[in-house]
């Protein structure tokens, strides 16, 4: 597939003298023009681990719609009744400080981890890294192993040539639309998508968002790949602010491997002056993002460890020792101290602040959630008739109180007011029943004796109990209008 941003002219000038010493304009690009990376597989113990994560990720996030619990889907943004189920927890708007709590705990999390592991999160589970992976794999499935890729890209265009080309652009957008079909199951029922599916009976928003995900799914894992973590994440921008001289990073060990250069196996390689690195270039051939790792740390690199399991598959190959490439800090590589030491440094000012401000959040969120009420009022006035005269010259003011029941089983409510002598409060029905996490508007009259309701506003409070658990009540203000 060809790539849109591919050889975009982008040209500087530059003077450089002539043979007579007159300067000249000379064109420079400075967009590196795009070339296909075609990774080669790898195995390892590295490799293990991220197939592993790729199945976790994609099991988690493509199965948690299709759980249930208590007769409703288990995970269920209903932005309808703009209320978010999460097992037995029920958000509700009032309760989205707990997002910005879960917000707050990934970005101190990914800060914290990010200064004690490097890019671990890129390599082994974020979204475009998982998804590259399993573009790759269905690549690889369908067109063969590295060789053979670059074999069928370069031969002319032929019947076997379209068909396998088409083989594999179907099967990821297949899987793009899978991925699309299940984003939309966390906010639509994904059984009734299930149902919709075959008549094609879905909504304009469910079509647009399942193709948008889908879309993007395919164009940036399928197509673009390496290229979003080169230029379009800006993780890879602000990781060295994180990153310290104690930070493990996937390193090359250039004391031990240079010179490189080729040798036959059994040679001593050392009497010839080299150093332990063949120059295969394997572990470029494995990087997803195509760098070569002998160069040093560079952003483009994610931390997936695809080079340390393909070098330490050639020293064995070699009779050498492991470790040419490895997880180390700059520092332990540098001589400054032993790797065996490399956890006792993980306890440093940047990483223990970080960490104890994870930790605040996430108990203080922890406790709000365990001290939170099983329900919540807002109290409304009705803004078209302020104060009436009842037949027995009584003020009487109107209000609407909206209960949230936030638990799993019914619930009936008593309704009370104070703050002013001899306050009548008049509502519908004596109990109020509420379904399970649902919500009941009930329209409450609020009668006082003229005498104290005089004229201006004067402070009242609703007490909202429950009868299913007399110890509970809510205290919501609220005014009384007099005359």
């Amino acid at each position: 597939m060809s790539n849109p941003f591919e050889n975009i002219p982008i040209k500087v000038e530059t003077y450089k003298k002539n043979s007579d010493h007159q300067p000249s304009a000379v064109s420079e690009s400075l967009y590196e023009s795009h070339r296909k990376i075609y990774v080669r597989a790898v195995k390892g113990i590295f490799n293990t681990g991220r197939v592993w994560f790729v199945w976790l990720t994609q099991l988690v996030f493509l199965g948690l719609p299709w759980l249930m619990w208590d007769d409703r889907q288990a995970v269920h943004f209903d932005l309808l009744n703009r209320k978010f189920h999460l097992f037995a927890l029920t958000i509700w708007p009032q309760d989205f400080v707990y997002l910005a709590a879960f917000l707050m705990c990934a970005a101190f999390g990914l800060f914290a981890w990010t200064t004690i592991a490097g890019r671990l999160w890129c390599g082994y589970t974020c979204p475009q890294t998982v998804y590259t992976e399993i573009m790759i794999w269905i690549e690889q499935w369908v067109e063969g192993d590295r060789n053979k890729r670059i074999k069928l890209d370069q031969s002319p265009f032929s019947l076997r040539k379209f068909r396998l080309k088409f083989t594999k652009h179907g099967l990821m957008v297949l899987f793009s639309l899978w991925t699309g079909f299940s984003l939309v199951g966390y906010f639509t029922p994904i059984r009734d998508l299930s149902l919709a599916l075959p008549r094609f009976d879905f909504s304009s928003w469910e079509i647009f968002w399942m193709l948008f995900y889908a879309g993007f799914t395919y164009l940036l894992a399928g197509a673009m790949r390496e290229q979003v973590c080169k230029y379009m994440c800006p993780y890879a921008r602000f990781q060295s602010v994180m990153f310290d001289a104690d930070t493990l990073i996937i390193s090359y060990d250039e004391q031990r491997g240079e010179p490189r250069g080729g040798r036959k196996r059994g040679v001593d390689y050392q009497s010839e002056g080299l150093g332990s690195c063949i120059d295969c270039s394997i572990c470029v051939q494995v990087c997803p993002v195509g760098i070569d790792i002998r160069n040093g740390l560079q952003y483009e690199c994610i931390g997936c460890a695809a080079c340390i399991d393909a070098c330490d598959d050639v020293m064995d190959k070699m009779g050498y020792s492991r470790g040419l490439i490895r997880y180390t800090t700059e520092n332990a590589l540098a001589g400054n101290y032993p790797e065996k030491e490399i956890f006792s440094r993980i306890k440093r000012p940047r990483v223990l602040l970080y960490s104890l401000l994870l930790l605040i959040i996430l108990g203080a969120s922890v406790v709000s959630l365990i001290l939170r009420k099983p329900f919540k009022v807002d109290v409304i006035r009705d803004r078209a008739a302020l104060v009436r005269e009842t037949d027995e010259g009584w003020l009487e003011n109107t209000y609407i109180l909206k209960i949230i029941n936030t638990t799993e089983q019914a619930q009936d409510f008593r309704i009370t007011a104070d703050g002013l002598p001899q306050l009548k409060v008049l509502a519908d029905s004596k109990n109020i029943q509420v379904a399970p996490t649902e919500s009941a508007s009930v329209t409450v009259r609020v009668q006082a004796d003229p005498q104290y309701a005089t004229k201006g506003s004067h402070a009242i409070h609703f007490v909202i109990a429950s009868t299913n658990h007399p110890d509970l009540s809510v205290e919501e203000k609220s005014s009384f209008i007099g005359e």
